[in-house]
């Protein structure tokens, strides 16, 4: 029987309205969701910026629909040009999820405004899907995803001060979350973990401040604190890249990669040059357990660095290394190290045209506990690659994944502990709508796997999996 989440489509129309309310200063800046920027033309970010007015785009933007600047006067588009990364000395355009460093041709989109010497902006989006995952350990559910984030910066004592905010409604949709073939991680009672399900959200994904100052001519520095926020590890975020917003469920290798991005306690400093970036966190190493509406205890027991670099406006590059303590709830005693490698490249086609890949490799190393010195020498791996292509109104995606896991069976399954080579390959597609300052997105896509062939028995052979979603989003005008 399907799964219906009642405050689906209730979210819809509250979340038009909160944008039909979210307030704009004079002389506000808005982005077209049909067509992309053009960052085929070389631009010089060596030229001196203007500090007057400070824009961040740092904050987890939405990329499935890049904004058109050919529409806007060029002097505006200049303007925007101008303005300062939020960590230093480099195109605004640049900044993610966190700390986090995109390309700078990535598209981006949001309702920006100025209010004094602020510079605001507000973004998000509301996702109603219908998920069938299946075989014989799968299951069907009607649920929403959503986020709604703000930002507001200004210059302050000779550097640059940026707080954001983001939450969401993720955890009506039940502690349980959602059906996804091969997931694991959390749990939804605080008892067993969850296997072949997405855990939901919490409410409150980022609430964090940063403050950047130039040190020297071209070099800065930074500190970020996040009460939750994301510290340096791993790429950017799957739910703020490009070629990863435009699919609608979680990579099943997110414990391998970006799980860290709500952490309840993190501090990040840093370094930035025009192309490189090092910077290294102190933060929470447990993950937010199943009540998903509260604060969780900061404990500051992990840590991890990060080195980023974007050799040209197209490509960013990063390498990260973290220690996790006691990360998940049900096996507090297991410690984990994690290393991230990915890169992504970016390419803007012309009006309306974007296509971005991103490949992404983590490896978990667990010890302590009840992991034995024979187990810690096998890490588990991960590997990720995802691409977009945007032509106008029709976007099409692709993730390829392959995993180690060994969470897939509990006890008294004599399959219990044991690890499995998995993988994953979905396709997808949908097609835009613009409505005013959102669009809204009508889109399918559907899942395939690889299973050994003890897990196969388990998972019924060869599974295929599909899910339906409608999306209002926030784009500008």
């Amino acid at each position: 029987m399907t799964s219906f989440d009642k405050s689906a489509f209730p979210l819809a129309l509250a979340f038009a309205a909160i944008v039909a309310g979210a307030p704009m200063a004079a002389g506000a800046q808005t982005a077209d969701p049909a067509m992309p920027m053009d960052h085929t033309m070389p631009m010089d970010h060596a030229m001196p910026m203007d500090h007057a007015m400070p824009m961040d785009h740092a904050m987890p933007m939405d990329h499935a629909m890049p904004m058109d600047h050919s529409a806007h006067d060029m002097a505006g588009m200049d303007a925007m040009h101008g303005m300062k990364g939020m960590l230093g000395p480099y195109s605004m355009m640049r900044d993610a999820s966190g700390t986090a460093w995109q390309a700078d041709s990535a598209p981006m989109q949001a309702i920006m405004g100025h209010t004094g010497d602020w510079s605001t902006m507000i973004h998000g989006m509301v996702t109603l899907i219908y998920d069938k995952q299946g075989g014989p350990r799968g299951a069907d559910k009607t649920f929403s995803t959503s986020m709604l984030m703000g930002m507001a910066q200004r210059p302050l004592g000779g550097g640059t001060l940026t707080l954001r905010g983001m939450g969401s409604l993720d955890p009506l949709m039940g502690r349980s979350g959602y059906p996804l073939l091969l997931a694991t991680g959390e749990t939804a009672d605080g008892r067993t973990p969850l296997i072949d399900r997405q855990h939901p959200h919490d409410a409150l994904m980022e609430l964090s401040a940063t403050y950047s100052h130039p040190l020297t001519d071209g070099l800065s520095g930074f500190v970020y604190a996040g009460m939750p926020g994301e510290p340096a590890l791993g790429p950017v975020t799957f739910m703020h890249r490009f070629s990863g917003i435009a699919n609608p469920e979680a990579p099943i290798a997110h414990h391998w990669l970006d799980s860290t991005h709500v952490t309840f306690g993190v501090v990040t400093a840093g370094l930035t040059t025009r192309r490189v970036k090092l910077e290294g966190s102190v933060f929470t190493g447990r993950e937010p357990d199943q009540k998903r509406w509260n604060f969780d205890k900061p404990r500051f027991d992990s840590w991890s660095a990060r080195v980023t670099f974007n050799p040209t406006d197209n490509l960013s590059l990063q390498v990260s290394h973290g220690y996790l303590k006691s990360p998940e709830q049900l096996t507090p005693d297991d410690n984990e190290h994690r290393t991230t490698a990915s890169a992504t490249w970016n390419r803007a086609l012309g009006p309306g045209r974007t296509w971005q890949t991103t490949f992404a490799w983590g490896r978990n190393r667990h010890s302590g506990g009840d992991h034995h010195a024979a187990q810690d020498e096998a890490p588990s791996d991960a590997f990720l690659l995802e691409s977009a292509l945007q032509w106008r109104r029709w976007t099409a995606f692709g993730r390829a994944e392959n995993v180690d896991k060994d969470e897939l069976f509990l006890e008294p399954d004599p399959l219990a502990g044991q690890r499995f080579n998995v993988s994953k390959l979905t396709l997808g597609g949908y097609h835009s709508v613009p409505l005013g300052p959102l669009a809204f997105d009508l889109g399918g896509l559907v899942s395939g796997y690889a299973l050994p062939h003890a897990a196969e028995a388990r998972y019924g052979g060869h599974p295929t999996s599909f899910m339906l979603f409608t999306r209002l989003r926030i784009v500008g005008r």
